[in-house]
């Protein structure tokens, strides 16, 4: 079954740290219904850089990631479009590759 880097995105920050609390809670009830889907729960990131020719900057997007199993990106995207962190940002879904190194 294909793997699927589901990827969040900044948004708003809470106001209050009780919203902040309720979101977590609403994002672990979305992780437990997934349930065998989930290959790795992920992790949150820091504020990153963004590194190119031209030189660094600050403001790089990605806030973390999780991995899945979908039967196809549809099935993966469905899974997304159930995600709390909408609520706050925005997920960008994409499968992962495997390559020959």
């Amino acid at each position: 079954m294909p793997l699927y880097v589901i990827a969040y995105h900044h948004g708003k920050d809470f106001a209050r740290p009780k919203d902040g609390a309720k979101h977590m809670a609403n994002w672990r009830a979305w992780m437990a219904g997934l349930g065998e889907a989930v290959v790795e729960r992920g992790k949150p990131v820091g504020r990153s850089k963004m590194v190119g020719k031209g030189g660094v900057t600050d403001g790089g997007s990605l806030a973390g990631y999780t991995l899945v199993n979908a039967a196809n990106m549809d099935a993966a995207v469905k899974m997304a479009q159930a995600c709390p962190h909408l609520d706050i940002g925005s997920i960008e879904v994409a499968e992962a590759m495997d390559m020959e190194m």
